[in-house]
């Protein structure tokens, strides 16, 4: 039996956005590449749950009307 730890629900949480108000959001409207939500499961992956919140958290602030977009990968 597998031992859940922080990052999986760190996981979790995100599948959970992404299966709720993820929904509203429409295709194509995303000025980065990857999506937001697989830039923060990419992070949480990559670097754990601290680290790839705070990785996250950054990119979502950086996503607004006057950012230029493009590829960023975590």
């Amino acid at each position: 039996m597998k031992t859940v730890t922080p990052k999986d629900a760190g996981i979790v949480l995100v599948y959970a956005y992404r299966y709720s108000f993820g929904l509203f959001v429409r295709p194509g409207t995303c000025k980065y590449h990857p999506s937001c939500s697989q830039y923060a499961l990419d992070a949480l992956h990559k670097d754990g749950l601290a680290k790839g919140s705070a990785k996250a958290a950054w990119r979502v602030l950086r996503c607004n009307p006057w950012s230029h977009g493009g590829v960023d990968y975590a």
